[in-house]
């Protein structure tokens, strides 16, 4: 599931590096968030080329996470991974992320390792994140904040169908507190390569108002320690 705002730069690379996934069942589900950008003309032409493996919604500017919630109504397969436009996965991605929930059948989720790209030094440095399950896993996902970006993991379509998919009520972290009601409730499995790769750059990312993504952080915390004492 691939939201889209804005993303003409980046989309077709973002979209290639589904298509040419190892693993070759893959339905990519693109929603364009109201872009005013040629967005939406490149994600229709790949939708041409490629008409049984890529699909293109669109709605009037709600937010990634709607965007998000559409296409996974729209999306008909067992295990669901999320990639934004300006991302990409190594192609072995899915290949190995699937594998691992074969071999663990009471996992609701695999996840991997990343690579931030566009920064200096130490942030740019490739990163493999613990075995939470090694760990007190709620204490680990509760100290600090997503335990993996939106991009670094598979989930079954069970698990996401549990918690009803993402909620809306803030602008940003919900992917954190995706990550957080299923990540504690059930079994989670490393993949210990570096397989998803984040941009960052000028263009009005979410994380660029750092304020307000640790204010909605707190927020998350909050409302899930309340929910589950």
């Amino acid at each position: 599931v691939m939201p889209c705002y804005n993303a003409a730069p980046f989309v077709e690379e973002a979209v290639m590096s589904v298509l040419n996934q190892t693993y070759p069942e893959v339905e990519l589900v693109v929603v364009d968030d109201g872009s005013t950008d040629s967005s939406p003309g490149i994600v229709k032409q790949l939708v041409t080329a490629y008409p049984d493996k890529v699909r293109l919604f669109q709605q009037d500017q709600q937010g990634p996470y709607v965007a998000r919630n559409l296409g996974i109504a729209n999306a008909s397969g067992r295990y669901l991974a999320f990639l934004d436009a300006d991302d990409w996965w190594r192609e072995d991605f899915l290949q190995k992320l699937h594998t691992a929930l074969m071999e663990n059948r009471d996992a609701a989720l695999a996840y991997c390792g990343w690579q931030n790209t566009g920064l200096e030094g130490a942030r740019s440095e490739p990163y493999v994140p613990p075995d939470y399950e090694n760990e007190n896993k709620a204490e680990c996902f509760l100290r600090a904040a997503s335990p993996w970006p939106i991009h670094a993991a598979l989930v079954r379509r069970q698990a996401v169908d549990q918690v009803n998919g993402f909620k809306t009520y803030l602008p940003t972290c919900m992917d954190y507190d995706f990550w957080l009601r299923i990540g504690i409730a059930h079994p989670i499995v490393l993949v210990p390569e570096v397989m998803a790769f984040y941009r960052h750059h000028q263009g009005g990312q979410i994380i660029s108002k750092q304020w307000r993504q640790a204010e909605n952080v707190w927020a998350v915390k909050k409302t899930f320690a309340g929910q589950c004492p």
